[in-house]
């Protein structure tokens, strides 16, 4: 604890000498000269985007080099990523892993996708509508497609660029995209592909979207509203029925992503379908990822049959263009399914392990923002610094917690994110709530700053507990 308060006052001194900056103002002179020649290899080395990157890694290296804090990012398990894991020789309290059910560890699921590999090679080694539609798509095809009450769905290989590939292909000039302000990232990549224009309602709000409707849904001829079941930041459940109802009204089509809902919403986790009971013509798509608690890696749409046959025909990045999942991965999912099935007290001991740990937090007085007690848990930690040391101070501590920054989260609202598992027990629940309270004692003697405010510390010894 000693080592840390010293940490956090010579984070807090040399961060006071950098807190006043000099501005530097806007040149409004007008180049005369033609860029210089940049020479090979050095295309991009000043691309803003390419330069913005490797300063922040570079300040958040000088940060771990001067406190003697781990470093919090790209940490390397020895195993599966679940709740617990052994990295660099130590063994830590995981709750960065998206492996709600542990599935991906299971021994059912683990020999379904060594079986597979055995039988089909390691690879469709192909796109779908040659010689890549291997027997398993069609199988986990239907279970998916039963799920949400569609009738039909496709798998394809990506979560993040199905989601794209889905938008792009169904949207394009003259149509809108009226997404949550909270979609996800692969959905607003999704627009820029489709070269639809994008509107934005406020997260969760019915009546937002309603009155940005009731302006502009004039102005386009196809328009998508685009909403997630279980947001991945914020931890809560879209407000789907009364969006979708809102969006029918408006003569709109309705997706939802269900990346994080499938495995675990739903009493037996079907996704958000099955936990709110919505009729099947209430929705029109139902995209997802297969890399979360089914345990494996990919992704997937279900709806009209029609519509799927045209995706898997003619939609890059779905299946043309593109290779069809692995045979290990897609067997890994339906027999995943078949587990959370067989195993019911796994998406029980989840949502137990949700409840106690929101309880707790609550009771120590920390920020959930919207949190609604679900195996997603933010606690708000205001600043990149104050948040990058947290997380890094946990990790010392040994529970591996990621810190998300700006501008994933809007400035002001960084945080620590835990995605909660099956597996973690009650005495790892409430030691992290502990420890989390001693760290975040400390965070609050440390300034409001970015990383860049705070990097020019002298050195500190490698104390480490």
């Amino acid at each position: 604890m000693s080592d840390e308060r010293d940490i956090a006052r010579r984070i807090l001194g040399g961060a006071r000498e950098r807190a006043v900056a000099p501005v530097r103002a806007p040149s409004t002179s007008t180049p005369t000269n033609p860029a210089p020649r940049r020479g090979p290899g050095r295309q991009f080395a000043d691309h803003p985007a390419v330069v913005d990157a490797l300063e922040k890694q570079a300040a958040i290296q000088r940060l771990v080099d001067t406190t003697g804090l781990p470093h919090p990012l790209f940490l390397s398990p020895q195993g599966h990523n679940g709740a617990v894991i052994h990295s660099g020789g130590r063994e830590l309290v995981n709750y960065s892993s998206y492996n709600y059910l542990e599935l991906a560890g299971h021994p059912r699921v683990v020999r379904a996708a060594d079986e597979a590999a055995t039988r089909y090679g390691t690879s469709a080694s192909a796109t779908r509508i040659v010689t890549g539609e291997i027997p398993l798509y069609g199988v986990l095809e239907r279970r998916l497609a039963e799920a949400y009450g569609a009738s039909a769905a496709l798998v394809s290989s990506s979560g993040f660029l199905g989601n794209a590939a889905v938008i792009g292909f169904l949207l394009g000039e003259g149509d809108a995209a009226v997404c949550d302000s909270l979609a996800h990232a692969s959905l607003v990549a999704g627009t820029q592909w489709a070269g639809c224009r994008r509107l934005a309602f406020r997260h969760n709000d019915p009546e937002s979207l309603a009155a940005l409707l009731r302006s502009s849904r004039h102005r386009y001829d196809r328009a998508l509203v685009i909403i997630e079941g279980h947001y991945s930041m914020d931890g809560d459940l879209g407000r789907i029925a009364e969006i979708a109802t809102v969006a029918r009204t408006y003569d709109c089509a309705v997706l939802v992503d269900e990346a994080h809902a499938i495995g675990v919403t739903g009493p037996t986790g079907l996704g958000s379908r099955e936990h709110f009971d919505l009729p099947a013509d209430l929705v029109d798509l139902w995209a997802g990822s297969l890399s979360k608690a089914l345990g494996s890696t990919g992704g997937f749409v279900a709806g009209d049959a029609e519509l799927i046959a045209a995706l898997k025909y003619a939609a890059p990045g779905l299946a043309l263009y593109t290779a069809g999942p692995s045979p290990a991965n897609i067997a890994a999912v339906d027999t995943a399914l078949d587990v959370v099935r067989d195993e019911p007290d796994r998406l029980a001991r989840l949502w137990s392990n949700a409840a106690l740990f929101t309880a707790a937090l609550r009771e120590h007085g920390m920020d959930l923002a919207d949190s609604q007690a679900t195996p997603i848990v933010p606690v708000i930690v205001p600043g990149e610094i104050r948040a990058g040391y947290a997380a890094a101070a946990m990790l010392q501590r040994g529970y591996n917690a990621g810190a998300i920054l700006s501008p994933v989260v809007p400035a002001g609202t960084e945080r620590l994110r835990f995605f909660l598992t099956s597996e973690h027990t009650e005495r790892q629940l409430l030691d992290t709530v502990g420890e989390l309270a001693e760290v975040l004692a400390i965070v609050e003697q440390i300034p409001d700053l970015t990383l860049a405010a705070a990097t020019s510390l002298g050195p500190l010894p490698d104390r480490r507990r």
